[in-house]
């Protein structure tokens, strides 16, 4: 891949993450760190499509290193890793395949020929398992490394469940 071409795309992914970030009104001072998971996040993405031609695994690698990256700046910040996490992914959300998905499925409602009726079918669902994975990837991506770096165990939280006594009359 071209370097300008990539720079390019580094710009507008963080652009991007930031146009979301000040939408869903974060504090500035996560702005920054916004702008460059984003940027990382795709370009690593971009990056692996490019190599490997599978946009899922390159969608999951992106938004995996998204997800450490907030976690990350979450400490250094003091905000939550969601205030990070998701304005930095919304660039990886698979719009276009969404269109197309949406755009087979109106046609295929209407009055289709039918030599054409098959592959406008293998298309829509195509871009539309597509656009599931990806989606799936991308929430994968984000929440596994909360997951995974929690510093209690689920064994150690404490849940206090009130127990209902049954009243017996003897």
């Amino acid at each position: 891949m071209n370097t300008s071409v990539l720079l390019e795309s580094w710009i507008w992914f963080g652009i991007a993450a930031v146009g979301f970030a000040v939408l869903f009104n974060v504090p500035k001072r996560t702005l920054l760190p916004i702008f460059l998971m984003a940027a990382l996040g795709g370009t690593l993405k971009l990056i692996l499509v490019q190599n490997t031609e599978n946009v899922v695994l390159g969608t999951l690698c992106g938004a995996v290193l998204v997800g450490f990256l907030s976690i990350y700046a979450a400490h250094l910040r003091h905000s939550p890793p969601f205030v990070f996490a998701i304005p930095s992914v919304i660039p990886m959300v698979p719009g276009s395949f969404a269109y197309h998905t949406m755009k087979g499925v109106i046609k295929l409602s209407g009055h289709v020929n039918a030599l054409e009726f098959n592959s406008l079918l293998r298309e829509t669902v195509n871009s539309g398992l597509k656009t599931l994975f990806i989606l799936l990837a991308i929430s994968i991506g984000v929440f596994a490394p909360m997951l995974i770096t929690r510093r209690n165990s689920a064994k150690e939280i404490n849940i206090r469940i009130p127990v209902l006594k049954s009243k017996r009359k003897s």
